[in-house]
């Protein structure tokens, strides 16, 4: 990943709601901060994953603080059957910083919106991706994507369906630029906003890895720490203080 520390935000709650405008912030420093990542195990899908429960049970145990999250559940990703209903064209909506914007009064991030480039269904060039066409800047890395249809929604034989769907189909990582030699290529987006040569114009095209490579990454950490799928840890993974 190539960071060598950083720092997790967070809401603080109160009776299990946000309460806004009071955050948290835990530094790590850089003998820690990689340690408590880990990566999807094919190299070339950009996916890590951190254990979670041991941030709430530090900022509980040490600072008194209660974190509000919400969890993406399994039950969240569209199954096989439902991918094959989805549309060659779907409305998206994704959570993130675009180019350091974000509500710093209330501590809320922003949500943006676009559509599917390229079907859910089909892998893109053979890889668990698929392209929003959609404005994705520097602070949208790791942004998750969700269909998000509320009321009513349009089904891919046609007609309009009464009621809401909501599912997490994937993780933002990269963005096709279009270079000074006319060639489009892909590049990581950054996880904070920086300069860019002015020869490098971005053609809101987003490369968004599927669901399923989240699902990968924790199995892999699940196996690799000695976990079972119930949840009982034979080896409980360890991450360090900040």
């Amino acid at each position: 990943m190539g960071m060598r520390e950083g720092r997790f935000s967070f809401l603080k709650q109160k009776d299990g709601l946000p309460s806004l405008g009071d955050g948290f912030s835990l530094n790590v420093g850089q003998d820690d901060w990689s340690s408590m990542w880990f990566g999807h195990p094919d190299p070339s899908i950009d996916i890590a994953i951190c254990p979670f429960v041991p941030l709430l049970e530090f900022a509980r145990q040490h600072h008194g603080v209660d974190l509000f999250f919400r969890a993406v559940d399994n039950h969240l990703i569209p199954t096989a059957q439902q991918t094959r209903e989805l549309d060659a064209v779907e409305s998206v909506t994704f959570i993130g910083y675009p180019n350091g914007v974000w509500d710093s009064k209330n501590l809320l991030p922003v949500a943006r919106r676009g559509t599917t480039a390229s079907p859910i269904e089909v892998d893109f060039e053979g890889t668990p991706r698929f392209l929003i066409d959609a404005s994705v800047f520097g602070g949208s890395s790791g942004s998750p994507v969700f269909i998000l249809n509320q009321g009513t929604y349009a089904m891919k034989a046609g007609g309009i369906a009464i009621g809401s769907r909501f599912h997490f189909v994937g993780v933002i990582a990269a963005v096709f630029f279009r270079t000074q030699l006319n060639q489009i290529i892909p590049v990581p987006i950054p996880t904070q906003t920086q300069p860019m040569a002015q020869q490098q114009e971005m053609i809101d095209l987003g490369i968004v890895f599927k669901a399923r490579t989240v699902v990968e990454a924790i199995e892999a950490f699940l196996r690799a720490h000695d976990i079972d799928t119930s949840g009982a840890a034979r080896t409980s993974p360890i991450v360090t203080q900040a």
